[in-house]
């Protein structure tokens, strides 16, 4: 089981970091953007070598959940999916902003497990 979650949080590092390169061609504000990845992407890596303490991640969370507050309150999602990712190149806005929340509450998602799994385990040791 291990072996599987380090595996698991090694992809998981790719695909935020992965991210991250890919913040450098956006109009968006880049630094704010590629910082979240990379400190997402840390935590994977300190999950993986079993140092991570669960209030970083559960911090990370919180300020994306926080963060993509911000986009729902604007209405946007209620956009549907296949109008959000159809194309690999947008310039509409709404879209853009649609796979900002996305990509917001996929790191939210990952912080929260990750941040449950370092808790049990820190609970776990004692």
């Amino acid at each position: 089981m291990r072996t599987l979650q380090q595996i698991i949080n090694v992809l998981m590092m790719v695909l935020f970091l992965f991210a991250a390169v890919l913040q450098y061609n956006d109009d968006d504000d880049v630094l704010r953007w590629t910082a979240i990845y990379l400190i997402a992407a840390s935590c994977c890596i300190c999950a993986a070598v079993g140092k991570l303490k669960w209030w970083l991640p559960a911090l990370v969370a919180a300020i994306c959940v926080g963060w993509a507050a911000i986009y729902v309150t604007r209405g946007l999602w209620s956009m549907p999916l296949s109008e959000a990712f159809a194309e690999w190149e947008t310039k509409s806005q709404p879209v853009i902003q649609v796979r900002n929340m996305f990509g917001l509450a996929v790191i939210a998602v990952w912080m929260i497990l990750l941040a449950m799994t370092a808790r049990s385990q820190t609970q776990n040791r004692v």
